[in-house]
């Protein structure tokens, strides 16, 4: 039997370049825990400015609004249920 060589890899495209920021406005910094946690209770409220929206998109990631809204969603199911406990004792 003879020697076979492998297949050629295909060639995958090189990463695209990083932003470029020569048009002098500065990257967008990133959100501080205070400014995710009010645009998750707005979401929870359902209301939201346009613009405010538009700003969050570039300043946090999903990753942040994930995390946060589990935490707040539990905190309020902890509340609730503490205060069902509450108002149930006194019957």
């Amino acid at each position: 039997m003879g020697c076979t060589s492998p297949a050629p890899m295909p060639r995958t495209p090189p990463d695209p370049a990083p932003p470029d920021h020569a048009s002098g406005a500065p990257p967008p910094r990133p959100a501080t825990v205070p400014e995710i946690v009010r645009a998750v209770l707005w979401s929870f409220f359902g209301v939201r400015k346009g613009q405010a929206m538009q700003r969050d998109v570039v300043t946090i990631k999903p990753h942040q609004v994930i995390v946060v809204g589990i935490l707040i969603a539990a905190v309020v199911v902890a509340m609730l249920l503490v205060l069902v406990r509450f108002i149930t004792r006194g019957l």
